[in-house]
């Protein structure tokens, strides 16, 4: 976001499209909602839902119950990080909630002038979408009025949404017998997004994601994130909600003003991303991925590092490529020309610039061995002039000109003097 916003804002266009219909849960916890930033942090809500985006905001409340209850002579205990409700405390807990929700909502009132709200209309909606049930007793604690997530009334959760309503919903809910329940505001919001079968639940809080060694993870399948899962207070509902069928799940601070744009609208995102699968996904390519594939091969064409492939040749050979995608936008390439009948070559590898600082090339030539094999081929060739060292660290080793197949040799005679490698596949020829 600090970069040009005009630059910023037209490359925005791929995600406002992508994300146009989709359904977000946004949990805020009570310190969230106490934030500076949470002025900011709605109007990007609002902006967001202006772009056509169904959004569901589960909050928290645990500050201003302690608050509330503070001014009053009811004990109210935790055990294991969860609230003991009694039924004296309940009432003050249900004040404590309502006061939450109404300053949410007075954040959405349209009309106000000199703000990024002015001429907004936004309708609000709460209500009982949610039935509790007891937490119970629990090494032998009894948690009295406090209640886990029954059921979501995900029918009128969607009707509402459908309609253009922002929904809000509160960590309470009644029973079925018509007990109310205080409810972790954790547990609702992963608990509507998997009833929502949400395309994102995204997570506020107080650290910008999950950081290891003192590095941030911007990206986590749910089997990484397993492993880490009591590093970050947020990770095991996280998991539990991509376990559960939600695709991502967002960590993001309430401390830096934007987390929420930069996280969905760039390429990097600002926080943590917890995926059911690899975030950057490789694929075959097909003909709507030349102009992506020819912005990464060009450069290095320019330079001599690849053979020069026109438009109109890219176009011709499409079918042998593969790529790797993110959100709609090429970050590698790699083709896998066929040879002989048992030996192939592979091509024009290249990876963004902004990207080459993982292992997003390893990745790719992983593919295409396996493609190259899937094809019945054993020998797999690569011609470079500048990247040995790359190629004889991952396998290859380095062979003669007459070792190509006749037709390749051939072509091996146009001045560039390439080095030749060989990598053997398959366990019979190693």
């Amino acid at each position: 976001m600090t970069q040009n916003p005009i630059h910023w804002f037209r490359h925005s266009l791929p995600y406002i499209n992508t994300h146009r219909g989709k359904t977000f849960v946004i949990m805020m916890g009570s310190e969230t909602v106490n934030s500076p930033n949470f002025t900011t942090i709605t109007q990007d809500i609002a902006l967001l839902h202006s772009l056509g985006i169904r959004l569901v905001l589960v909050h928290g409340a645990r500050h201003e119950i302690d608050a509330t209850l503070a001014n009053t002579s009811i004990a109210s205990g935790f055990y294991d990080g969860v609230r003991i409700t009694s039924d004296t405390a309940i009432t003050h807990v249900v004040s404590a909630v309502a006061n939450v929700r109404t300053n949410i909502e007075s954040r959405f009132c349209g009309g106000l002038s000199n703000t990024p709200l002015h001429g907004s209309k936004i309708t609000t909606i709460s209500g009982n979408f949610i039935t509790a049930k007891p937490f119970g007793v629990r090494d032998g604690v009894d948690y009295l009025l406090t209640g886990e997530v029954r059921r979501v009334d995900k029918h009128a959760i969607s009707h509402n949404l459908s309609q253009g309503h922002l929904v809000i919903i509160s960590p309470l809910g009644f029973s079925s017998t018509g007990e109310l329940y205080n409810l972790e505001a954790f547990d609702v919001a992963k608990c509507v997004a998997i009833a929502l079968n949400a395309d994102k639940l995204i997570i506020f809080n107080q650290e910008q994601g999950v950081f290891v060694k003192g590095k941030l993870i911007k990206e986590m399948t749910v089997s990484q994130a397993m492993s880490h899962r009591t590093i970050h207070p947020a990770l095991p509902n996280a998991i539990s909600a991509c376990q559960a069928g939600v695709s991502r799940v967002h960590l993001l601070s309430h401390h830096d003003d934007g987390a929420l744009l930069k996280e969905l609208f760039t390429t990097d995102g600002y926080g943590t991303m917890i995926s059911q699968n690899p975030f950057d996904a490789i694929r075959y390519a097909t003909p709507d991925d030349v102009m992506g594939i020819m912005s990464l091969i060009k450069p290095l064409e320019e330079q001599g590092i690849l053979v020069a492939r026109s438009r109109e040749r890219l176009e011709e050979e499409i079918e042998f490529f593969c790529v790797i995608e993110r959100d709609g936008k090429i970050l590698g390439c790699a083709g896998l020309y066929p040879l002989d009948n048992d030996s192939a070559e592979i091509a024009s590898v290249a990876i963004d610039p902004n990207y080459r600082d993982g292992n997003r090339g390893a990745d790719l030539l992983k593919f295409v061995e396996t493609w190259c094999l899937s094809q019945g081929r054993h020998r797999l060739f690569a011609l470079t002039t500048r990247t040995l060292h790359w190629f004889l660290e991952r396998g290859f080793c380095e062979t003669t000109p007459n070792s190509l197949p006749p037709k390749r040799h051939q072509a091996w005679h146009n001045g560039r003097n390439s080095k030749v490698l060989l990598k053997k596949l398959g366990d019979h020829l190693v």
